[in-house]
């Protein structure tokens, strides 16, 4: 979807992808655009700094939710509250699933991982970290939305909402953050249709699906969205 959008909005030859250690750190093999690589979680970092230098460029992190939830959230908090104008694309499965399926910060409570054998203890570790909703409390203009990519129906919600974040990029207007609910089979050991069922059931009620935040609400409000 993103390199659908890249190319309908005639972007590509621009453009330029940040992928961080992680699930992510292959994307270049799958886009005809440039990339670079960010120590893991500090795709934000590298995405400031390359935008900064080349304003005309339309840049791009991909990153996964122990990689922007976890070890790169200052990195996350600060980009969106300085209202750096780039994209990311934030891949939300609840789990760890390229290191072997540990916890995450968005690991659901009493969801069972590698490294909580008998299901998250939130009394322990916190709840899960809603990411989405903590940056649309940020006062800086963005565009901040959930969606997610289990059935046909939310796929093309999904990329309208990353066309939106593109296009108001390309405009010069905000931050934007596309947060992606997907599914991890092999580390949920669920089968693909189970996962799907899962994601549906157990993580929509907790990571509801919608915009919280977008440049045009915050015209016509005194604080957060």
């Amino acid at each position: 979807m993103v390199a659908e959008t890249l190319d309908e909005l005639n972007l590509r030859e621009r453009t330029c992808g940040i992928a961080p250690v992680g699930c992510s750190v292959l994307a270049y093999n799958y886009f005809n655009c440039d990339f670079l690589e960010a120590p893991h979680g500090r795709a934000p970092a590298l995405a400031t700094g390359f935008k900064r230098v080349r304003p005309d460029m339309i840049v791009f992190t991909y990153q996964g939710d122990g990689d922007l939830a976890s070890i790169g959230m200052a990195e996350i908090v600060h980009s969106a509250n300085r209202g750096e104008k780039f994209t990311t694309i934030f891949v939300n499965n609840a789990i760890y699933g390229m290191t072997g399926g540990q916890m995450a910060p968005t690991t659901l409570e009493g969801q069972i991982t590698t490294t909580s054998p008998i299901g998250r203890n939130v009394q322990q570790t916190g709840q899960p970290v809603r990411v989405a909703e903590l940056l649309s409390t940020l006062n800086t203009p963005a565009y901040i939305e959930r969606v997610a990519v289990h059935t046909p129906q939310n796929i093309i919600g999904a990329k309208r909402a990353i066309r939106k974040a593109f296009a108001y990029q390309a405009a010069g207007t905000c931050f934007s953050l596309i947060e992606v609910l997907s599914t991890c089979p092999t580390n949920w050991g669920l089968t693909p249709d189970e996962a799907t069922a899962w994601l549906q059931e157990k993580m929509t009620p907790y990571f509801p699906l919608g915009c919280f935040k977008s440049p045009e609400s915050d015209e016509d409000s005194d604080g957060p969205v």
